[in-house]
């Protein structure tokens, strides 16, 4: 192959010559082998038969001249090297894109050689850009509308582009995405070593404890950079602070006692993190290029809840995401914030209403006497008047409101970005959910640690005085609509990989199962690990 982008054979130059020169000459129609050959191998309505033609049915990769040669030479060079990105390997056919291309005999041949370069070059545009995976293929949770370029969005970008830089504008120009290449390349090298060696008995280590165990634990923090090399045999004051630095970068709680929860996750395999690496790029492919210089990222697999400003976390708190059941779930997507509401009312999703509260009144009326009944016109039912047996799932007529209160399901503030969904921010008054490790307990909602600072954060670029004017709002005790001047896009991600403020590497567990799928049908898809595993 390299011998054809060097010096291609007299023929297939004299051929594309003459391609040229008819291409030059075509009118609106194609009118040579070549161009002919290009429109028959390019489908009638596809992004590629729009661009050829809009193009003349010029060739953008068969040409003999430099430009034309360094084009087809990176492409080659991208398509052997997918693995770098953690892309499908060998699924773009490069043995059988260089037969054709040094098979090449004719006009014909070359406009389907030209065809074909296109068509590999879209197929990998469009996987590094936005993805290999179609989220929503892969779990009901994942409804992110990734954003996709055309075939012919991806040729004229191409085209336009100052030589091949276009090739380096395609993966995602994050610092998460090239913090977690690095972490990628690491990880490999270290899975090809054998990984940190001897895993740690399931044990209850702490201060003060001797042993072999407590050996082997001291030796995995050591290979692992938490630690440095030291034969001391017990469990001291450095080895304590090792376990609360791994427990803080795996969000553990970080009292230093090596338990059965910590010693889980200090054995899993160098493998199994560049698994999770491997997913955390695909995921970082699909969400928004335009992140917003300000806005909200919530980190479903960390608990948390971010305010992120050009590039800086400015505000952080816990949250509480949806229990790990069938349609309590929270999802992943991106919306924008409009407006936040203090003193809500909780309007019960129907689906509490009858799944929850209709068996509850079908035994006593006055059950959830703290929830309002209402028509559809809003007025209050009298439960008295009413007999709830009569109604199933499908014909319940009522709505149910809670009224604003500190007892309120949704806390004293929510935040909107109304979605389809029914998803949103709040504050909730079961502020005890926020000191467990695993946070996952609501109905898919995301609840809020800190829900008044979170508010103060976000109308500090409107008011004067935010806590002031918050706190005024507040005290009046009635439902109040606020109204955000400039709207803040939200990303609700789940990432048990990630590099943190300081550049240091982070993992959380699959709380929710998604990256164990995402990892499947990325193998299915063709991505591998190294072959040793560690």
């Amino acid at each position: 192959m390299r011998a054809f982008l060097r010096l291609p054979t007299r023929l297939i130059f004299a051929a594309f010559v003459s391609a040229a020169a008819s291409v030059a000459n075509a009118q609106s129609a194609p009118d040579t082998a070549f161009q002919m050959a290009v429109a028959e191998f390019a489908p009638s309505g596809s992004g590629l038969a729009d661009f050829y033609r809009g193009n003349n049915f010029a060739p953008i990769w068969v040409g003999e001249s430099a430009e034309h040669q360094a084009r087809r030479a990176r492409l080659i060079r991208a398509l052997s090297s997918t693995d770098l990105h953690g892309l499908p390997q060998g699924d773009y056919d490069v043995s059988s894109l260089m037969s054709q291309m040094q098979d090449a005999r004719s006009l014909r041949d070359l406009g389907a050689v030209e065809i074909a370069l296109s068509r590999a070059f879209v197929r990998y545009a469009d996987d590094l850009y936005a993805g290999a995976l179609r989220p929503a293929q892969i779990d009901d949770g994942l409804v992110r509308k990734v954003s996709r370029l055309s075939a012919a969005e991806h040729l004229q970008a191409l085209t336009a582009a100052d030589g091949d830089a276009y090739f380096d504008e395609l993966a995602p120009q994050s610092v998460q995405y090239r913090a977690l290449m690095k972490q990628k390349l690491a990880l490999e090298a270290l899975v090809h070593q054998g990984g940190w060696g001897a895993s740690v008995p399931v044990d209850k280590l702490e201060l003060g404890d001797t042993g072999p165990n407590v050996i082997k634990l001291r030796n995995r923090l050591i290979s692992m950079g938490y630690l440095k090399p030291t034969a001391n045999p017990v469990f001291d004051d450095a080895l304590l602070a090792a376990v609360k630095d791994f427990q803080q970068a795996h969000g553990l709680a970080a009292d230093g006692v090596a338990g059965q929860g910590t010693i889980t996750e200090l054995n899993r395999t160098a493998s199994e993190r560049l698994k999770a690496v491997y997913v955390a790029l695909e995921r970082e492919r699909w969400l928004p290029r335009e992140r917003g210089e300000r806005h909200i990222l919530v980190n479903q697999a960390d608990f948390s809840a971010k305010i992120v400003d050009e590039g800086r976390v400015t505000f952080e708190t816990r949250a509480v995401i949806g229990k790990n059941v069938h349609d309590r779930r929270s999802p992943e997507f991106s919306d924008e914030m409009e407006h936040m509401v203090i003193n809500p009312s909780w309007y019960v999703p129907r689906s509490i209403i009858t799944k929850e509260y209709l068996p509850k009144l079908q035994s006593n009326p006055n059950a959830v006497g703290h929830i309002q009944i209402t028509d559809r016109s809003g007025r209050v039912v009298n439960r008295g008047a009413v007999d709830f047996t009569q109604f199933n799932t499908r014909n319940f007529p009522f709505a149910m409101r809670q009224p604003p209160s500190k007892s309120n399901a949704l806390g004293l503030v929510k935040f909107m970005f109304p979605n389809k969904y029914n998803i949103y921010l709040h504050d909730t008054p079961q502020k005890s959910l926020f000191a467990r490790e695993v946070r996952a307990f609501s109905h898919g909602c995301i609840r809020l640690a800190q829900p008044f600072e979170f508010a103060y954060a976000l109308l500090a670029k409107q008011e004067e005085d935010p806590k002031a004017f918050f706190h005024r709002i507040l005290a009046t005790g009635k439902e109040t609509t606020v109204p955000l001047e400039q709207h803040v896009p939200v990303h609700l991600i789940y990432r048990t990989a990630y590099i943190g403020p300081k550049g240091e590497v982070q993992y959380r567990r699959d709380v929710y199962d998604r990256d164990r799928k995402i990892w499947e049908a990325l193998q299915k898809a063709g991505v591998a690990l190294p072959d040793v595993q560690g």
